[in-house]
């Protein structure tokens, strides 16, 4: 039964954490793309207070539970739940160390004046997370399919 609920808990976490980065990846990141820089900040404050907390700790719920997986799963699942929570370690990781303090930096950031754009950066750690992600969306996917 732990297997099970644990099993739903990571493919439906996993799926939702994906979906959301593929969303930004083809919709939020051209928008922002396309805005001017007064308007692109105010954008981007107005639309970070939504992901946070909620996707740190939606992937650290799904990461532990792809844990525990590694030793409640038999067959496959032994191996691909861990795999798929190290996948999402490096989600967690490009997060924290690339497009986190991005995030930062922007909040202090002037309307105007001299500035280096920071999108095409965020977009590339953004495109390396989204990755990453659907990597861990395959491997549970294939996990919870192969499970006896």
């Amino acid at each position: 039964m732990l297997e099970e609920v644990l099993s739903g808990v990571v493919l439906i976490g996993t799926g939702t954490v994906t979906g959301i980065f593929v969303a930004v990846q083809v919709s939020v990141a051209p928008a922002m793309a396309a805005m001017g820089r007064a308007e692109y900040l105010r954008a981007h404050a107005l639309l970070g207070k939504g992901y946070h907390p909620l996707m740190p700790i939606l992937v650290n719920i799904v990461t532990l539970s792809g844990i525990v997986l590694a030793w409640a799963a038999e067959g496959p699942g032994r191996v691909l739940f861990p795999v798929a929570s190290a996948l999402l370690v490096g989600v967690q990781a490009v997060s924290h160390l690339g497009n986190v303090p991005i995030n930062r930096s922007l909040g202090g950031l002037a309307a105007d004046g001299p500035w280096q754009d920071p999108r095409p950066q965020w977009r590339a750690w953004h495109r390396l997370r989204t990755a990453l992600a659907a990597l861990a969306l395959a491997t549970v996917t294939v996990a919870v399919l192969a499970a006896p």
